[in-house]
């Protein structure tokens, strides 16, 4: 394939050379010129590489080394300047060394990229010049205006995230001129902005933005890597998000988008993924890290350095043991707080950082940086807490700093509204914040980031559609996807006109967005969940960039009930501190012998729970009474937080049950709040002490008392 001009500039001519100095790594511009620096500890001659208009190639020989960094100072080089690097050295791949100066390597402090890479032989093959064949580094503006822009620094017990990928959100949006649906943006769009701010959302969390690669496999068979879980470019936006077309203009574009979300009292949090890089195994492309320094970027086999670890399941691991690595890590988190002002980081497979030798430490180099780190510290740091390796699941076992997707949570309400037997007492503990998980660290209930339904996986809708993954489309013959998803289709596979099948599936999607943002946690939508979104069934769309995996706007007509009621809880939520303490419960979440100050929990008949209840293997019902005056903890100033009380009453057997509102010691009158077996709401008088209320099956009732 053909590549873009290469620049606006002319040719270059032989470039002036300033010997400069070692850092900051990458390119810097800094008004008159731009320093260069790269490390490369094996090298032994490293060559930038300036690329003019026609794409023909100047080098300059980085003569300077300082502690295995190469760098020039270059007083002629402006923003837009495309250019890469040679680097000569050993080319011994049983010994982990693989330097190629046939190949033009990205630099891998690039902040903008342009080109593509196309899947030409030079790039997987020893002594082929790649030039013309891979995406190149481009020098760009660091300035930009952003006014009077601020972090929102929500508190987690205030924040409702909101998991969206810039593409799938913005693709089919009516509201969004067609020149910048899919890009960031679009994303910054009023329509889009407002859409969130009416759902109550008060930080969105992007899927990978890191400039990412496509992969040859999936180009081969006409699909596309839609997630971007696939990264190589870890301080540069991606630049096919981009709506201006020149390859700096993401940065700008990136950052105007913050800015806009910022300006909305909205935080942006980045999905990033520093386990693993896009040139996969030991038989992928070299772009830049393995041809730059093998070894040091990358987890080689002991014994057998010509293969690489793979914690990942994508063919290679970072050496987040080697000091250089470590610092590119840290250097992109500190420029994406510093440089493009986002609020915070989930971190993919995040047991992978902390693999020190084989097992995953809790204490390891990683974490420990990132605790003493005066920026980086200072942000939303959410973990991934599991990878692919042996011993990776590491939910609960994360520094005190850090708050975690919370799978355990994920499973257990899955299990409770699909009706599996013996779920009571784990249910209680996640609905409660997952003390058992997060206490013994020092953390709070916004350390669990609640989920349900994320990217991976089923949606909410197919969640109640179907029993089995149907992954066909991704060409793995069904075997891509997890197969065991807790999901229950309420008695047909997927689609029906059956009006009873329709009308539970979508009161088992209530429940679940109920019990959602009712818990203590820190609560995660995924997007296009309040829409009613489907993949038919495929579980697993990372390769599937079409309208399967994007969000259908007008499903918002269509579904204007599920989104009524989404809004209505979060509401709930956000006017009630309630739902959303900043500490645990002083008392027992289970088992406690005597109703506690804050919070008891009850039979349908109003009586408090022995531990037979708890133990039976076939309850499925009970009743929660949160204790408004039962808060303890002082506000952001110190004053007491006071509430009203509220009685969750969940039934998830296959009957109505009459519950008993509970005696006085609880409230005196009581009104309801919410039913997700009545999403317009029920027109019944307040209920007093010992009067029966009717729950339908597989439905929860809120009570407030009045």
């Amino acid at each position: 394939m053909s590549q873009p001009e290469l620049s606006s500039a002319p040719p270059l001519l032989p470039p002036a050379v300033w010997p400069g100095e070692a850092y900051p790594l990458g390119a810097s511009y800094d008004g008159a010129g731009t320093q260069f620096s790269v490390f490369s500890e094996v090298a032994e001659q490293v060559e930038l590489c300036l690329l003019a208009r026609d794409g023909r190639e100047t080098r300059v020989p980085l003569d300077e080394v300082d502690g295995f960094v190469w760098h020039a100072y270059l007083p002629t080089i402006a923003p837009g300047q495309r250019y890469g690097f040679r680097v000569h050295g050993p080319f011994e791949p049983t010994r982990g060394l693989r330097c190629d100066p046939s190949k033009l390597l990205v630099d891998p402090y690039g902040k903008a990229f342009d080109g593509d890479f196309d899947g030409h032989e030079s790039l997987t093959t020893y002594g082929r010049d790649s030039l013309g064949h891979t995406m190149t580094s481009v020098v760009i503006n660091p300035y930009f205006d952003w006014a009077h822009d601020r972090h929102p620094r929500t508190p987690y017990h205030r924040t409702v995230i909101y998991e969206a990928h810039v593409k799938g959100m913005t693709q089919t949006h009516p509201g969004i001129p067609p020149g910048l649906r899919g890009t960031y943006a679009g994303l910054a769009h009023p329509v889009v902005i407002d859409h969130l701010h009416r759902l109550g959302v008060t930080a969105i969390e992007l899927m990978p933005v890191h400039q990412f690669l496509q992969d040859q496999r999936l180009l081969d068979q006409g699909l596309r890597n839609y997630w971007g879980y696939n990264t190589f470019g870890f301080l540069a936006p991606h630049h096919a998000y981009a709506a201006t077309k020149k390859a700096p203009g993401a940065v700008s574009e990136f950052k105007a988008m913050v800015r806009a979300f910022h300006a909305a009292g909205i935080e942006v949090i980045l999905d990033v993924v520093y386990n693993h890089t896009a040139e996969g195994n030991h038989l992928g492309p070299t772009i830049g890290f393995r041809g730059i320094d093998n070894s040091a970027y990358y987890r080689l086999v002991d014994g057998d350095p010509e293969h690489y670890m793979d914690y990942t399941g994508t063919g290679n691991s970072l050496n987040v043991r080697h000091p250089h690595t470590l610092q590119l890590i840290m250097d992109s988190l500190r420029y994406w707080i510093l440089e493009m002002h986002v609020d915070g980081f989930r971190f993919d497979l995040a047991s992978t950082l902390a693999r020190e030798l084989h097992d995953v430490d809790r204490l390891s180099a990683f974490f420990d940086l990132v605790q003493q780190d005066p920026v980086v510290s200072q942000v939303k740091l959410i973990a991934e807490p599991w990878d692919v390796g042996e011993g990776g699941y590491q939910v609960g076992n994360f520094p005190p700093l850090w708050t975690e997707w919370n799978g355990k949570y994920r499973d257990t309400v899955r299990d409770y509204w699909r009706g599996e037997p013996a779920t009571l007492g784990e249910f209680a503990s996640r609905f409660t914040g997952s003390s058992d998980l997060y206490a013994p660290t020092g953390r709070r209930p916004g350390a669990s980031i609640n989920f349900v339904i994320a990217h991976d996986g089923f949606t909410l809708r197919d969640l109640v559609s179907y029993n089995e993954k149907h992954n066909l489309a991704n060409g793995e013959d069904n075997r891509d996807g997890e197969s065991h998803n807790r999901s229950w289709n309420c008695g047909v596979e997927g689609p029906t006109d059956d009006p009873a099948i329709l009308e539970l599936r979508a009161r088992q999607s209530r429940n679940i967005l109920a019990t959602l943002f009712l818990s203590q946690g820190t609560p995660m939508l995924a997007h296009g969940d309040e829409l009613g979104r489907t993949q038919f069934g495929n579980n697993n769309v990372y390769c599937q960039d079409s309208p399967l995996s994007w969000i259908d706007w007008d499903m918002a007509e269509e579904n204007a009930d599920l989104l009524d009621f989404t809004r209505k809880v979060i509401a709930l939520r956000t006017e009630h501190p309630v739902f959303r303490r900043r500490r645990f419960f002083d008392g027992k979440p289970t088992r406690s012998p005597q109703q506690a100050s804050d919070i008891a929990w009850l039979t349908p008949a109003g009586h408090e729970m022995t531990i037979e209840d708890w133990d039976s293997g076939f309850g499925k019902s009970l009743t929660v009474f949160l204790n408004g005056e039962g808060i303890r903890e002082p506000d952001s100033r110190g004053e007491r937080v006071r509430d009203s009380s509220f009685l969750l009453l969940f039934n998830a057997h296959d009957t109505d049950l009459d519950f008993t509102v509970p005696g006085p010691d609880y409230g005196d009158r009581w009104a309801v709040a919410l039913d997700t077996a009545a999403p317009h709401g029920r027109d019944d008088p307040a209920r007093a002490p010992g009067d029966p209320i009717s729950v339908a099956a597989r439905s929860l009732v809120v009570l407030q008392a009045s």
